[in-house]
């Protein structure tokens, strides 16, 4: 990678906000350009220091994570953010993904884990810690009724990553008909993007990462 990713922390929490620093530090193809323990702090930055990629502590006090990332995608559109999260916050992984993260890394995770987590977020794709999709997919309410079986195929293709021509290609159908697929989809469980897709899938059995 010739350009290193640019990556904000923001956690109010001192210690495990210098220890994230550390870790990212040690990895080559990243780049800490700014760390604060206050939301209000970054968004006034934000588009000056312009991140590629930021970590985002949930609770937090004065303004939350939620609220910070629904704020930051509305400043700064081509940012991506993680949920830096603890199973206690399972309640807020929805408002979470409704504000624009695009991924969840507990904060427990290894180096290893941040690392990929980083860089897929970075590359446009969603990640989500193993442990956070097992308590998204607690509940099972069998609202996959609601789509055919091909709108089923549609999506675990869209979860597993493949683009609508990719997805075409693999199901021997026009780009046209993935498009109508894909539209169907969105409308009858009604969610906005990926992620909420994705969340959706996994609650409701129909989708597995691996």
């Amino acid at each position: 990678m010739d350009n290193k990713i640019k990556i904000a922390i923001v956690d109010d929490h001192d210690l495990f906000r210098e220890g994230i620093k550390l870790v990212l530090s040690q990895i080559n193809d990243f780049e800490v350009v700014f760390d604060t323990s206050s939301g209000n702090h970054f968004l006034q930055n934000l588009n000056i220091l312009k991140p590629d990629v930021v970590l985002m502590d949930i609770e937090m006090p004065e303004i939350s994570g939620i609220e910070t990332t629904q704020r930051a995608v509305e400043i700064y559109k081509p940012i991506k953010i993680i949920a830096l999260t603890m199973f206690s916050d399972k309640t807020h992984y929805s408002k979470m993904i409704k504000a624009g993260a695009m991924g969840f890394v507990l904060k427990k995770a290894s180096k290893t884990e941040l690392e990929l987590a980083v860089k897929q977020v970075y590359e446009g794709k969603n990640y989500f810690s193993q442990e956070i999709l097992q308590q998204m997919a607690f509940s099972h309410d069998n609202t996959d009724k609601l789509l055919t079986g091909r709108e089923k195929e549609v999506l675990v293709n869209i979860c597993s990553g493949l683009t609508s021509n990719e997805i075409a290609e693999k199901m021997f159908i026009s780009l046209k008909t993935v498009e109508v697929h894909r539209t169907n989809i969105f409308k009858k469980i009604n969610v906005r993007n990926t992620a909420e897709l994705i969340t959706w899938a996994v609650k409701n059995n129909l989708f597995v990462i691996n």
